[in-house]
């Protein structure tokens, strides 16, 4: 099955009233605040279905990202960012952490490290929890919005959360993908000279890790990512220049053949309509990465 499988989830609605009595993580719609990681504001279209969630990523009191999360399948189906120049080290010492708002939204808002005991029996069925990677043997934790492309520490620490990996075989996230995040963080870097938006998802076809026997995270066959960033070095190596304002990948999440391929953001979502279930309106950027000054101001 692609993105979605029909499972009998029951989409909780929350009140207006405690809507706005709880500093909510998991949002109808994204705030104001949230809405920045996003170009023009706005998230991809065409990703609809009662077992996704929308994250606003949350840590030390700050909106860092956002995140479409599948609880029934327990991996997000994109995390969307804004990318910051950096050297690419990593934060290596930084518990995993979990989404607290996901089963409770009593709870607070900032994404949570794992407790110690087995407190998190309370919130397994709506998210990944350690355990579900803790037997596997081909596949690692994989970020979707990685640390490389993050600057500021707690911006890195952020990405630290299980509802911003999903599996990814080793080979592919040791070797080809890291090396595409190295490219697009060198690219961004030298060329992009106002804010770039990245978007990265997953396509899914029914490959899950198991636990007890019971099916728990589901296996990515796809990982795909698109950056937009409209205010770009128009004096950058013609190679490079094709590549702005707007540029796209995906490769197999595979030991073998799992080169990532570059393509138009077009190319790319007409690729996803073919290998996975979105709607006929699926559009990743606000009118594919188009600048429009007075849309922008009004939406600010």
């Amino acid at each position: 099955m692609p993105y979605f499988q029909c499972y009998p989830v029951v989409l909780q609605v929350f009140t207006c009233f405690l809507l706005a009595a709880v500093w909510a993580e998991v949002q109808e719609s994204f705030s104001p605040e949230c809405r920045e990681f996003l170009y023009m504001g706005t998230p991809p279209r065409g990703l609809e279905h009662p077992s996704l969630k929308k994250i606003c990523q949350r840590y030390n009191g700050k909106a860092r990202y956002v995140t479409l999360y599948d609880v029934v399948d327990h991996i997000p189906i994109y995390s969307a960012y804004t990318f910051k120049r950096s050297d690419g080290s990593k934060k290596v010492d930084i518990p995993w952490m979990y989404e607290p708002q996901l089963s409770s939204v009593s709870d607070p808002g900032d994404m949570q490290p794992f407790p110690q005991d087995h407190l998190h029996r309370s919130f397994e069925d709506a998210q990944a929890i350690l355990e579900d990677y803790s037997d596997t043997v081909y596949f690692e934790r994989g970020h979707l919005n990685p640390d490389e492309h993050q600057a500021n520490p707690d911006d890195k620490a952020a990405t630290y959360t299980l509802t911003n990996v999903v599996p990814q075989i080793r080979e592919f996230n040791i070797g080809s993908w890291k090396q595409h995040e190295h490219t697009i963080r060198r690219r961004l870097n030298n060329y992009c000279r106002g804010t770039a938006y990245i978007v990265t998802g997953v396509t899914t076809s029914g490959g899950m890790i198991r636990r007890h026997n019971i099916k728990r995270v589901a296996i990515p066959t796809y990982l795909w990512s698109a950056y937009c960033c409209v205010d770009f070095d128009h004096n950058a190596p013609p190679g490079e220049r094709s590549r702005f304002p707007a540029f796209a990948s995906y490769g197999l999440n595979a030991k073998e053949r799992s080169d990532v391929i570059e393509m138009s953001v077009q190319d790319l979502e007409d690729f996803l309509k073919k290998v996975t279930y979105v709607d006929k309106s699926f559009q990743i950027f606000y009118q594919n990465c188009e600048p429009n000054d007075s849309v922008m101001v009004g939406l600010k």
